[in-house]
């Protein structure tokens, strides 16, 4: 066999192999790229709503006095405090006793109808309102980190992403239906 035909037979494989090697990482590099998600963390909003709470609740009430100054009852006591006092003693003895009898009886019968009017009470059922606030917390989106060669990076997202990777197009990611909200 001729030596030149060989050496180019084998320079030509060797260029053939060289260029299939290099055509195959070229074409591995040219594949889908992904990133990996690093952390995915929900966006909370706590909401308050406002509601009325109404209950019945059975409420004391005094009744009017009809008489403040307590006259029939000082009245009263007096006499039957008269009406005793004259009971006991003899001569100016007995005017002492009627007389002591009528301003004691008088007071008695005072604080005794005082005590009548404090206790004179109805009840009644009525109506309380107040407001309370209904809390609700509700995820309004997502805190994305993923890593891309070798640095992390940051996206907040409608929606929570799916899997432990993200799909990379030109250095970015492509979420899901690409849901961002910023």
């Amino acid at each position: 066999m001729n030596k030149p035909i060989v050496i180019g037979g084998v320079i030509a494989a060797l260029g053939i192999a060289g260029g299939i090697a290099v055509g195959s990482y070229q074409s591995s590099e040219s594949g889908p790229r992904y990133a990996e998600i690093v952390s995915v963390e929900p966006i909370v909003q706590t909401t308050n709503t406002p509601r009325e709470v109404c209950k019945n609740v059975t409420v004391t009430h005094q009744r009017p006095v009809k008489d403040e100054n307590r006259i029939a009852g000082t009245a009263i006591g007096a006499i039957v405090g008269g009406v005793v006092g004259n009971q006991f003693g003899g001569g100016s003895g007995k005017k002492i006793m009627t007389a002591a009898g009528a301003v004691g009886g008088g007071v008695a019968g005072n604080q005794v109808q005082q005590q009548m009017q404090q206790g004179d009470t109805y009840q009644t059922t009525e109506q309380r309102c107040s407001t309370v606030n209904d809390s609700k917390d509700e995820t309004v989106g997502y805190d994305v980190r993923y890593r891309y060669d070798g640095e992390v990076h940051e996206a907040k997202l409608d929606e929570k992403p799916d899997g432990d990777r993200v799909l990379m197009r030109d250095g970015n990611p492509q979420w899901d239906g690409d849901s961002r909200s910023s």
